[in-house]
């Protein structure tokens, strides 16, 4: 009888131990998963994302699924993960709008709606004239500038963009007008210039490498505390003489829906800060002139709390606080 009672007891346990527990969460991750980007396939930011995902098996155990959700200045994509599951199996590329949609009236989405991962890359503006420029130098440009307000034409990818905003801010750091002119994107910035139609661009540094190179134009300065090694010979915005306390900086960085639960973002956190040390993923980085930054979630967060405090009187300067 105890003999029998004790093979049905060990059963029992065995049973116990192999049905799911309420109080045994499984291992995570179980299955892939999903990296957002909230931008379209073929940009800086979505190469970034599939080489960060291309040797995850290694980091994570599965593959990491890059889908691009695009809309709304990149409100749609990372909308979708703020109000999906916190589960951990979204990963939103969250935008720099991200700190600018409530500012502006975009979107009700925020910081806050969001558990930081990390901080994958902080990019300067560079502020670029076309080769033959009468202005060899940021001085003599901020100079004719300050004498003739509003003649100087500055082009960017858009307002509300890091690139409007950061040449904003010089214009209001020293108190002068510069006119603004909006182009869909980079590229028709550069061909703007290049054509002499705008008297100056304000871009990212990545999205005039080639221009730089084949000398199409000359970069005046770049909005950065020390000299790109990609661009050795362009000096600090401080160095032209021209120092600004809070710059604006273009930034990628990588989140979950909040309330994931603090043991899933503890895995998420080591097998993407693994994946960022990846030789390919820095060596991407590199080609596309995308300075590394990558920052721990918590400085990550100190980062943006400190950059939210810029942004509102800049984009009031320029007419899209609102209030």
């Amino acid at each position: 009888m105890l003999r029998q009672f004790g093979l049905v007891l060990a059963v029992t346990l065995a049973l116990a131990w192999a049905l799911p527990s309420p109080g045994r969460a499984a291992a995570f991750p179980e299955r892939d998963i999903t990296v957002v980007v909230p931008w379209p396939a073929g940009g800086g930011t979505d190469a970034l994302a599939r080489t960060l995902a291309k040797n995850s098996k290694k980091y994570f155990g599965v593959n990491l699924t890059v889908v691009n959700r695009v809309g709304g200045g990149g409100a749609v994509g990372a909308n979708s993960v703020a109000t999906g599951k916190a589960d951990g199996y979204t990963v939103c590329v969250i935008p720099f709008n991200l700190i600018t949609y409530q500012l502006t009236g975009l979107s009700d989405l925020s910081v806050k709606d969001f558990d930081l991962i990390a901080l994958l890359n902080r990019s300067p503006a560079g502020f670029s004239v076309k080769a033959d420029s009468q202005f060899k130098t940021l001085k003599e440009l901020m100079d004719y500038a300050k004498a003739n307000p509003g003649v100087v034409t500055v082009g960017h990818a858009g307002p509300g963009q890091p690139w409007h905003l950061s040449a904003a801010l010089l214009a209001s750091t020293y108190n002068l007008k510069f006119t603004f002119v909006p182009f869909d994107g980079a590229a028709p910035t550069r061909v703007a210039l290049v054509g002499g139609h705008i008297t100056m661009a304000s871009t990212g540094m990545d999205e005039v490498l080639q221009f730089y190179k084949t000398k199409q134009l000359r970069i005046l300065a770049a909005v950065m505390p020390t000299r790109n090694p990609f661009f050795p010979d362009v000096p600090t915005i401080a160095e032209a003489g021209y120092p600004i306390e809070n710059p604006i900086f273009d930034w990628r960085g990588l989140a979950v829906a909040k309330g994931t639960p603090p043991e899933i973002l503890s895995v998420l956190r080591d097998g993407f800060r693994k994946a960022a040390e990846d030789p390919e993923y820095i060596k991407l980085m590199d080609d596309l002139a995308l300075p590394r930054a990558y920052m721990e979630y918590d400085k990550f967060g100190e980062f943006l709390a400190g950059l939210e405090k810029s942004i509102g009187p800049v984009l009031d300067t320029v007419g899209l606080l609102k209030k």
